[in-house]
């Protein structure tokens, strides 16, 4: 009798719509202390409330990738459906795909994609193309500059390849105008107390600097900062920043931010989520889901509030 009650609790259990539904995945963030990253966090939240059955999990792997590598791990141990992973450093994440990959869990990258072509089956990226970003960014700021003068270029980190692209990006179009030249270029990893350290330390060598291409808005925002502490006027230098967050487009409509790039937070997080319950639905998915992005100006700036 006891035999036959427990072949009976293991089959209502194995067929309960609810539990045949669940499908839990894990997120491992590079930085949770960061704009954009929250907006992408928050759409992948927003995403799984929309779908029946999904249950997502965060961790904030604050910016170490030993941390975050820990976290895949606790992952695949808990046994969840999938694992979305935000690079803390993209150099790293070869070792974090075998490690998925080996243990059958389907993986989907976003924001940043991985260091690697050839990526198994069961994996997904979902990025926008970051050198379309450095692109779109530095035209507009030689278009403000008249076509010539000199250019900083803050960097974000350098373990990214956010950062490399976005900077090829800017460099492809600067080689098209011989008269613009590049003064400056070093790291403020993305963030913006420390754009305002290095703002403030390229201001005190003398050098001239007629514009400022930052790698995201939180830099663009420091060297804003920056440079009314020291009394310059920001409507003297052409600063572009790339995300189009409501930091940036409120400074946009303030007068002191030129450009931006609209990098699609939202959409980045749904595509997250939706390619992660398929992939562990064993749906078909592509592989490279490219979000793309938009040159946001201040004459277009009103139309990308709240987006």
């Amino acid at each position: 009798m006891k035999r036959i009650l427990a072949a009976g609790i293991t089959t209502l259990i194995l067929t309960s719509p609810a539990m045949a539904a669940n499908t839990r995945i894990g997120v491992t963030m590079a930085l949770f202390d960061d704009n954009f990253l929250t907006n992408v966090r928050e759409a992948m939240a927003a995403q799984a409330k929309t779908m029946p059955g999904v249950e997502i999990k965060f961790e904030d792997a604050q910016a170490d990738i030993g941390r975050q590598i820990n976290q895949v791990q606790n992952f695949i141990a808990e046994g969840v459906s999938a694992i979305i992973v935000n690079p803390a450093d993209t150099s790293a994440t070869r070792s974090i795909t075998k490690m998925v990959e080996q243990a059958g869990v389907p993986l989907v990258y976003v924001n940043r994609g991985p260091d690697q072509k050839k990526l198994p089956e069961n994996v997904a990226v979902v990025v926008s193309d970051s050198v379309v970003a450095g692109r779109l960014q530095m035209q507009a700021l030689a278009d403000c500059m008249g076509g010539k003068g000199n250019v900083a270029i803050m960097l974000g980190e350098l373990a990214s390849n956010a950062t490399a692209e976005r900077t090829a990006g800017n460099k492809e179009i600067i080689a098209k105008f011989p008269e613009i030249k590049v003064v400056e270029e070093q790291t403020a990893n993305y963030q913006r107390s420390q754009a305002i350290n290095l703002m403030t330390n390229w201001i005190a060598t003398g050098t001239k600097i007629d514009a400022v291409a930052a790698n995201n808005d939180e830099m663009a925002i420091g060297a804003l900062i920056a440079m009314k502490q020291a009394g310059i006027d920001p409507e003297k230098v052409c600063v572009g920043g790339i995300d189009a967050t409501a930091d940036a487009l409120a400074r946009m409509h303030a007068g002191d931010l030129d450009v931006t790039v609209f990098q699609d937070a939202k959409g980045q997080g749904r595509g997250a989520v939706e390619a992660a319950v398929k992939l562990a639905n064993k749906e078909k998915q592509d592989q490279m889901v490219l979000i793309p992005y938009e040159l946001v100006t201040k004459d277009n700036v009103a139309s990308y509030e709240g987006k």
